[in-house]
């Protein structure tokens, strides 16, 4: 891996979904092997939210960190076919809507 002045980081946001059940049996069946698929990812993290101390459903349902070497690679690997694919599958399943972040990692 790069620097880590260089890594960058795509976070995508997942709002509650309508069905979680469905969310997740899609998720992980569908959505996560097109996005193994995608060269040049250093790492994923993956996080499921939890209640809020006071019960209250999470800000945000799930949580998928994306890390690159660099923007130079971020952008190869989601604009290749693959990166594409697994882009234009949210609408697919995150019924809820998304929210997409980058940034640079430090």
């Amino acid at each position: 891996m790069s620097d880590a002045q260089d890594a960058v980081v795509v976070t995508v946001l997942y709002n509650q979904p309508a069905d979680p059940a469905a969310f997740e049996a899609y998720y992980a069946a569908t959505h996560l092997p097109l996005v193994d698929r995608i060269g040049g990812i250093d790492r994923t993290v993956l996080i499921k939210g939890l209640p809020d101390p006071d019960g209250a459903k999470p800000a945000y349902y799930r949580m998928a960190h994306l890390f690159f070497a660099n923007a130079q690679a971020m952008a190869a690997s989601l604009g290749s076919p693959e990166g594409q694919a697994a882009v234009g599958d949210i609408a697919n399943f995150a019924d809820g809507g998304v929210t997409v972040l980058t940034g640079v990692v430090g």
